[in-house]
């Protein structure tokens, strides 16, 4: 139950992809209460580089009492554990930056994004902010993301299971998830090979978790064009930034709110 204070709460939502970094303020249900600002995502990207865009987007938008952020790596409590796109010159197939895997390796970006912008924060993996923002709460529920990557997070019944990063688990032959489903593999072979993928990876997970239900979401979604099951949903991209309303009353410990303390 949302508490009358609680009501009157704003968060500063913000979905971290490959590509773009999108920000929008929330009220309580998750209404957004201002246009959503996206800026371009710049490569090389530091752990300081993110915060200061993190900074310009807060800027440009109204006041706000709390953030949360969506990020595409391995967040616990507040660090980052791994950041695959962002440890290389230019993103994906790109060469790797010592530098820069030293930078964000448990680089604690909730107290990072706190001090910058003054208000308390939490961060949690992108696909599991999304998965917030679209699971019912009943069952094994498991959320893809198709994005440049692909993202993944597993519910039962509504509580967050142990991140797994499928994404750099092989899914056909020596190829991973993010090999064979990425923004890059999609364009490189076009729309039909990289759908009957999708269906593949669909049969992969569905014998690996045994879901009761699948949602697939991110940028890429709306690519999806083949039939998947009565037990499989597509959901608006829009949802990672939804989610950030739902990661301040997750039902299990995501990320510990940061004070700017």
């Amino acid at each position: 139950m949302v508490t009358p204070a609680q009501s009157r709460l704003v968060t500063l939502s913000l979905d971290v992809g490959g590509t773009g970094i999108k920000g929008d303020t929330l009220d309580a249900r998750g209404a957004t209460t201002s246009s959503r600002v996206r800026m371009p995502t710049s490569y090389p990207l530091s752990p300081q580089s993110l915060v200061s865009v993190f900074e310009q987007i807060g800027s440009q938008l109204p006041t706000f009492d709390r953030v949360s952020v969506g990020f595409p790596g391995v967040v616990r409590g507040g660090l980052i554990l791994s950041a695959p796109h962002f440890v290389r010159q230019g993103g994906d197939d790109t060469p790797l930056v010592p530098e820069l895997e030293r930078a964000w390796s448990r680089f604690d970006l909730a107290a990072a994004t706190a001090k910058a912008l003054g208000k308390p924060t939490r961060v949690a993996n992108d696909a599991e902010v999304q998965g917030l923002a679209v699971v019912k709460g009943r069952g094994l529920e498991v959320v893809l993301t198709l994005g440049t990557g692909v993202g993944s997070a597993v519910f039962e019944d509504g509580r967050l299971a142990p991140h797994l990063e499928l994404a750099h688990h092989p899914l056909h032959h020596d190829r991973t998830y993010n090999e064979d489903l990425g923004d890059q593999a999609r364009k490189r072979i076009g729309a039909k090979r990289w759908n009957k993928r999708v269906v593949r990876m669909v049969e992969v997970v569905r014998a690996l978790l045994f879901f009761d239900h699948l949602y697939i979401g991110g940028g890429n979604s709306a690519a999806v064009k083949v039939a998947l099951g009565a037990d499989v949903t597509l959901v608006d991209n829009d949802a990672g930034i939804l989610g950030g309303i739902k990661l301040w009353a997750a039902p299990t410990k995501l990320s510990e709110p940061t004070s700017i303390d």
